[in-house]
């Protein structure tokens, strides 16, 4: 069970890393600054639906602290906070082993706006943010939610294996104690 903690811990760093080397290419330039791509956040929903949310706090709390110090420098803690909250509320309310696709694609939907939301009013609530809620849904909000949408069509089939059989030898281990 270890092994698979730490594949899955390695798999989000390859996603951070990809985030801050892969993605600036391959998103153009005219949408860079429109376009914030959580690559890390999205696998976290899926632990957070497939796995368990207190796992997806941690992981939320600690990959959101990496994003702080990494790319966004203007505060340490709202990426980790909006991450951890985002990804265990979104796991109180979706808490299913056998959660279908476009059950999870809703999740990702949702869970893709409540994490700008809260990183909009957070930035809002220590004025480092001056625009209005409705511009920042259409400019930056909504391309947002679709990358994430097209991002976890691509990682649903083989991250859900790979959180089942992490699930499957976790109510194993409870089953012999």
């Amino acid at each position: 069970m270890a092994g698979r903690k730490q594949v899955l811990i390695i798999l989000l760093f390859l996603l951070f890393v990809l985030e801050g080397t892969v993605m600036p290419w391959i998103i153009p330039d005219a949408l860079l600054p429109r376009i914030g791509y959580n690559l890390v956040y999205i696998a976290i929903l899926f632990v957070t639906v497939y796995y368990h949310r207190h796992t997806a706090l941690v992981l939320g709390i600690i990959f959101g602290l990496l994003h702080d110090v990494v790319f966004y420098g203007h505060m340490i803690g709202p990426y980790s906070f909006s991450m951890g909250l985002a990804a265990y509320l979104l796991g109180l309310i979706f808490k299913s082993q056998r959660t279908t696709m476009p059950v999870m694609m809703m999740v990702v939907i949702l869970g893709s706006l409540l994490f700008d939301t809260i990183l909009f009013f957070i930035y809002k609530l220590f004025q480092l943010n001056h625009v209005s809620y409705d511009w920042a849904l259409v400019e930056y909000m909504i391309p947002t939610v679709f990358i994430h949408f097209i991002f976890a069509l691509i990682i649903y089939v083989p991250l859900r294996k790979q959180l089942d059989k992490l699930s499957r030898h976790r109510s194993l281990s409870k089953d012999k104690t």
